[in-house]
């Protein structure tokens, strides 16, 4: 049983409801779009995994799948071996994820969000848990502050810790550490290696290739909606002549590369 499973998954938005003005002028009908393609993809446990492609390219409609926020037109998806619609409960239990979007409540305090948060997971007394996570990232002194009274890289390393809050076995990073300072990557790398090391699992997506390269045992890269790319990271450069994984990146995106699987 692997720690994330998707299996043919594809996921097709809707086309847009045409407007009296589009019925008027004759603007043919949206097709629709689709965001993933038949991706089969595994990421076993204890593996720190990096899910890579450009803007565009379905990285974060695969996490919505897994997360619960979206659902997929066709295909299985798992979160240690629970079906995401069939057992939903055990699968957001099992997971925690770090969105993109810097998203929070204004009107409590860092300790109030996320004994919040620890709530939604029927989680009671969970305070010295909470404590190691704000001394880890460097939130300590902000316990007691509003979250509206926090810079942008703050609020950032709160919705890290929220992801955190329940202990998940599966932790979903998506661009974590999109325009943040150096100190907060460095801090947030320090802690989620060692989570890892114990026996989280990662799933990282990010546009910072070096971290990737550095962090990451095993990388998938998807393009237009279809993973074009699989294996270890320096499989993955060696296989197609990368100096680096950045480069190797840069060649798969811009060649007809046949997928590889390790």
């Amino acid at each position: 049983m692997s720690a994330l499973t998707l299996e043919h998954i594809s996921k097709i938005y809707p086309p847009r409801p045409r407007s009296l003005k589009d019925r008027l002028s004759g603007t043919p009908a949206d097709a629709g779009f689709q965001a993933l393609d038949d991706v089969d993809l595994r990421v076993e446990h204890g593996e720190f995994f990096g899910l890579l492609g450009p803007n565009g390219a379905g990285k974060t409609t695969l996490i919505s799948i897994l997360a619960g926020l979206a659902r997929a037109s066709s295909g299985k998806a798992r979160v240690c071996g629970y079906d995401v619609v069939g057992e939903f409960k055990q699968s957001r239990r099992a997971l925690g994820v770090v969105p993109q979007e810097i998203v929070y409540d204004p009107f409590f305090t860092v300790r109030e969000t996320l004994r919040m948060q620890s709530g939604y997971f029927g989680l009671r007394n969970n305070d010295d848990w909470i404590d190691e996570i704000l001394s880890n990232l460097g939130l300590s002194d902000k316990a007691e502050v509003n979250m509206r009274a926090l810079s942008g890289g703050m609020k950032r390393r709160v919705l890290v810790a929220q992801a955190l809050v329940h202990r998940p076995p599966v932790i979903i990073l998506d661009e974590p550490t999109a325009g943040v300072d150096v100190d907060l990557r460095r801090t947030l790398w320090d802690f989620i290696s060692r989570l890892n090391k114990e026996g989280h699992t990662i799933l990282l997506t990010t546009h910072y290739l070096e971290e990737a390269e550095a962090l990451c045992q095993r990388v998938a890269m998807l393009k237009a909606g279809r993973v074009v790319a699989l294996d270890t990271t320096q499989a993955l450069m060696a296989r197609v002549g990368g100096a680096d994984l950045e480069d190797a990146f840069v060649r798969i995106m811009h060649s007809d590369y046949t997928p590889a699987v390790a």
